[in-house]
């Protein structure tokens, strides 16, 4: 079993931490590494080697920053299916979704990398005299979760490299293996990038530091919350992108068993546990008869098991502790009076598997549609127009994404009216890289995205230059 290590100025070195704990094959609850649980020393030294590589990776020209991204991206991709399994071995991914991703997250990340080619880190404002330049940060920390810790970490660290900052990363206590080797396959200068593993006695020290100019972090609403304070009171900057409970409406006038489908994947995909997943689902009364039957029945065909086997479409939920959350809003709604139409028991057996699940008769005053679920859980809400859906989906504490099925160009309009970072019509997951979005209430903080991640990444000066006298 392998004790994994921290990367500090290019040196792999053992935590300086005393205490440890296991990663857990959430399929057969094997203990697949022993990962440092983290120490302010660790993350001190971290940023140390940070602050001295940052002042030679700023003065790299864009274009050879842009091209030794570029390259590692290329690595990122030829390697996809190793970090696959990596994912599946410590969070329960299924392979051939996890490398889907991964390749996705790459080419992704490459792209937003050759942003910087364009973006204006200097520019004239003509008939001023003034010219606004663009310099880094200097030093981020970005912090990601658990649930894809390879590409999360790659769509936040393009922008902040190429745009000239170093970073410290802590990868989830819970996945930290796909994270170590994804920094194997780094080919930068030491210190540009640097990790820290471990858990809140790494993630704390680390968004306390004042060296940190920007704290990147997806997580939590209670996490984030916390993240929040420390950054405000040090006057330092913070991205936070938090907790979802994803609307669905689905108009009258769809294909109902062809939106069942789509509806199906986003919810249940990675066994629910996307933060863009569908949590709740608002079907047109019109509609919903075919919709249900087509969404049971696509339930059934979301096979469980370990996602190393190729027929696996569900892999099990990330630990005991996530299932337990599942399992609770499952029977809360049941005990409100929700019906359970497909799935909704626990599997005996070893691993934290939960089969895709539909439940009717749900409304608000549940957690299964109030509170994050981060499982495969479809609650169906019947409504009686587009309206009522619309509104039922915009009545939310969270506001990270939201998608609307309809053939009514006026309902496709009338979309935007949920506030949400992103909102998708009639496909879920929709878009490029050029995405630009900002969680809306408890969702997060802090536009990302395309233009906005570089917007973010520096800090504009204005100089004037008056004419001699």
């Amino acid at each position: 079993m392998k004790t994994l290590q921290n990367l500090v100025g290019g040196i792999w070195e053992d935590s300086r931490g005393d205490a440890f704990h296991d990663v857990v094959n959430p399929a057969t609850e094997e203990v697949v590494a022993r990962c440092p649980s983290g120490s302010p020393e660790d993350v001190r030294l971290a940023v140390d080697a940070a602050v001295r590589a940052q002042p030679a990776w700023a003065a790299l020209t864009v274009a050879e920053r842009v091209e030794r991204l570029s390259r590692w991206a290329d690595t990122i991709a030829a390697h996809a299916d190793e970090l696959a399994e990596l994912e599946c071995r410590e969070m329960g991914k299924p392979v051939a979704l996890g490398r889907a991703f991964i390749g996705g997250a790459a080419m992704g990340f490459k792209a937003a990398v050759a942003e910087a080619l364009e973006y204006a880190f200097e520019e004239t404002v003509d008939g001023t005299g003034t010219t606004i330049v663009r310099t880094p940060l200097g030093v981020a920390a970005v912090i990601v979760p658990w649930n894809f810790p390879v590409p999360m970490t790659l769509g936040a660290l393009g922008p902040l490299l190429a745009a000239g900052n170093t970073v410290v990363l802590k990868p989830s206590e819970r996945s930290p293996m796909s994270a170590v080797r994804l920094l194997e396959l780094m080919d930068l200068p030491p210190g540009v990038v640097n990790l820290v593993l471990g858990d809140s006695r790494a993630g704390a020290p680390l968004v306390a530091d004042e060296r940190v100019g920007l704290v990147h972090f997806t997580g939590s609403v209670e996490s984030g919350r916390k993240v929040g304070e420390r950054t405000g009171a040090l006057l330092r900057r913070s991205i936070l992108e938090l907790g979802g409970k994803d609307p669905v409406v689905v108009d009258a006038g769809v294909d109902p068993v062809a939106t069942a489908a789509a509806v199906a994947f986003g919810a249940f995909a990675n066994s629910g546990q996307i933060c863009t997943s569908m949590e709740r689902v608002y079907v047109h009364h019109d509609v919903a008869e075919p919709f249900i039957e087509a969404l049971v029945e696509a339930a059934g065909t979301y096979a469980l098991g370990d996602g190393h086997d190729a027929r696996t479409v569900l892999g099990p939920l990330v630990d005991r502790r996530q299932r337990d959350i599942v399992v609770r809003h499952v029977a809360d709604a049941v005990s409100r009076g929700a019906t359970v139409r497909a799935g909704g028991v626990v599997p005996e057996g070893k691993g934290f598997f939960y089969p895709a699940t539909v439940l009717t008769g749900v409304d608000e005053s549940m957690l299964v549609m109030t509170e994050e679920t981060f499982g495969p859980i479809a609650p169906v809400a019947v409504v009686s127009s587009f309206e009522e859906g619309l509104e039922r989906a915009s009545a939310s504490r969270f506001g990270l994404a939201a998608t609307v099925y309809t053939a009514d160009p006026a309902h496709m309009a009338a979309a935007r009216r949920i506030p949400a970072g992103v909102v998708w019509v009639n496909q879920w997951q929709g878009g490029g890289p050029e995405r630009l979005y900002e969680p809306a209430g408890d969702s997060g903080m802090g536009a990302t995205g395309s233009r906005a991640a570089y917007d973010a990444a520096t800090r504009p000066t204005s100089i004037h230059t008056a004419p001699a006298a």
